[in-house]
């Protein structure tokens, strides 16, 4: 697969350009990961064991750290917010009776058609859709990732890179306040071979070069995670 050229000189226009290339290339190594997905989804249900989380706490850890991208005046609501990766619908569940949801609108996306229809039966709430694609199609305020990049089995390292940040450039370009995810750090106390483990500088200077200026880190220890939220400079 050639190799995603985002560097300092790229205008938004022909990074997005070259970031929908990718993706397109990129469904045939998303296949086996989609079918783990699925068949973890088949053996557990609506648990976070079908996302590979080790528990709902260390879930709702992850939920509580990417929940702060809020600004303080949408924290009461009136706002849209995709989940990207959205699997069966655990973050909606964590946001449903909290004031963000006063009046907003949720859109979770994910790439695998039966965690679509899992959420599809479990959610019914009116403020909630579920939609099957590999890209955002749809303006939001709030964008947010989590876990969606972490598994990749034995696709080639540099190419599951390159899907990643076409897929953070496809999704800024949707976004119109800011946009929240985490993955897991490259220096984490244990790893698995199917996992994939990213540098933080790497991704922290791809954020800023290509995406926002206004970005923040953060280390999520003892999570083996790292998070970054990049905001649309005012």
């Amino acid at each position: 697969m050639p190799r995603l050229n985002l560097g300092h000189n790229t205008t938004m226009t022909e990074t997005l350009a070259q970031a929908i290339e990718t993706l397109k290339r990129s469904q045939s190594m998303l296949k086996p990961v989609l079918e783990t997905f699925d068949a973890r989804l088949a053996e557990f249900g609506a648990d976070p064991r079908s996302a590979f989380w080790r528990d709902a706490d260390w879930q709702r850890r992850r939920y509580d750290i990417l929940s702060r991208l809020f600004a303080e005046d949408d924290r009461h609501g009136g706002i849209s917010i995709t989940d990207f990766g959205s699997g069966y619908g655990a973050f909606f569940d964590y946001l449903k009776d909290r004031p963000v949801m006063d009046a907003s609108h949720y859109t979770g996306i994910d790439l695998s058609a039966a965690m679509i229809a899992e959420a599809k039966t479990n959610i019914t709430d009116p403020r909630a859709i579920f939609q099957r694609h590999l890209i955002a199609t749809e303006r939001t305020d709030y964008m947010f990732v989590c876990g969606t990049y972490n598994m990749l089995l034995d696709a080639d390292r540099n190419a599951w890179t390159d899907y990643v940040k076409a897929s953070l450039a496809q999704l800024w370009s949707m976004t119109d306040k800011a946009l929240g995810f985490n993955m897991l750090r490259a220096d984490a106390p244990e790893k698995y071979q199917s996992l994939y483990y990213a540098d933080p500088k790497e991704f922290q200077d791809f954020c800023r070069t290509t995406l926002s200026a206004d970005i923040t880190y953060t280390d999520d220890s003892p999570l083996p995670d790292w998070t970054i939220f990049i905001r649309r400079s005012l």
